[in-house]
């Protein structure tokens, strides 16, 4: 039978193999399947709460309301989404388009010529092409195959594993990398000055000229014969500082806000930002980081483009800043390397799926 296969090691090979229904290893547990629509369905709906949308324009305005609009607004959508659309950003919409050619460029070649690029887990080597290990506790599968790689700084970057082909993937992706390094200090300025703080103080604690990094994840999702029974991604929190999203206008991000999932919708030439949990954690809980998943369909090949930006595993301690704690606003969050955090997150997330309480 199809659904007791044992699936192939890449996503896109499963599913242009002409399967009607997928292995069990895709299948979400029942308590999620109630929540999981037809994303084409769910991003035309207009009511009920939407994910703000923030026109960065305004934040260098010489109109002095026009700045301070922004910063609320921005405020708003940092302590109460963690997730927004961020038009006029200034990253050059030939930019993002050429981005996107080279990256789908990549996944168009055959799997073979991708799987020249694969990482290798059981080394250590986790950039490159890639798809979701099983999780060991639940045998748990995502319908995604993936390339990642660490974008900035450049000193960092191993080149080896960066595509040859398309041949603008590399010059696209680079230039790509530093509108988002540049975008990095707008936000992280903004939202430090929004919490009173000095306009350089976030970026400092997570690293910054010289240590923040960029992390790169194309996400690659293949049509799927039973999208009501799968997920392109589970839910989860991005433990990042920030992570920019660009995607190819094909829906399928939700968040979880006020106890339901809300579907983002596709805003021309925009780039979805999340607020990670590392400002969440450096903000004592004033920002937010959100529940989000991705969702498939059987009609469209879904692929976005997460650019996560990092702090150092080891050399900074993440902990709520002083001037976010009080006596009536004790700390939430203990001391961690940003290291220490993922572990802990892996191990609490292991703790669940083995039914500890």
């Amino acid at each position: 039978m199809v659904t007791t296969m044992v699936a192939p090691s890449r996503v896109e090979s499963l599913a242009s193999s002409g399967i009607q229904s997928i292995p069990k290893e895709y299948v979400r547990p029942q308590e999620e399947l109630t929540s999981i629509g037809n994303i084409f369905e769910e991003e035309k709906k207009h009511e009920g709460p939407q994910v703000p949308t923030i026109d960065f324009e305004d934040l260098v305005s010489e109109d002095k309301e026009a700045r301070e609009r922004c910063h609320e607004a921005l405020k708003k959508a940092a302590s109460e989404w963690g997730v927004m659309h961020l038009v006029n950003h200034g990253v050059p919409e030939e930019l993002m388009d050429r981005v996107r050619v080279a990256g789908e460029g990549f996944f168009n070649q055959p799997v073979e010529e991708k799987e020249k690029y694969a990482n290798d887990h059981a080394s250590g080597n986790i950039q490159g092409y890639g798809s979701k290990l099983a999780n060991n506790a639940s045998g748990q599968l995502e319908w995604e195959d993936y390339f990642f790689h660490l974008v900035h700084p450049e000193d960092k970057r191993d080149m080896k594993i960066w595509p040859k082909n398309p041949s603008d993937y590399i010059p696209a992706t680079s230039e790509y990398a530093k509108h988002l390094r540049g975008l990095t200090t707008k936000v992280l300025s903004a939202l430090s000055l929004c919490l009173g703080l000095k306009e350089d103080r976030l970026e400092t604690e997570v690293g910054g000229k010289d240590e923040l990094l960029i992390q790169m994840k194309i996400n690659y999702y293949p049509k799927c014969p039973q999208p009501e029974l799968a997920l392109g991604v589970e839910a989860h929190t991005d433990v990042s500082a920030l992570t920019f999203i660009l995607h190819n206008m094909v829906p399928g991000l939700q968040l979880f806000y006020e106890g339901k999932w809300i579907t983002a919708k596709c805003v021309p030439n925009s780039i979805i930002m999340h607020i990670g949990d590392t400002v969440e954690i450096l903000s004592n809980g004033k920002y937010k980081s959100i529940l989000h998943r991705g969702l498939v369909n059987k009609e469209k090949v879904r692929i976005s483009w997460a650019a996560f930006c990092e702090p150092p595993k080891e050399k900074i301690i993440l902990k709520p800043l002083p001037e976010t704690v009080s006596e009536t606003e004790p700390a939430l969050y203990p001391p961690r390397t940003f290291s220490q955090h993922i572990e802990h997150k892996l191990f609490r997330k292991t703790q669940e799926l083995n039914g500890a309480k």
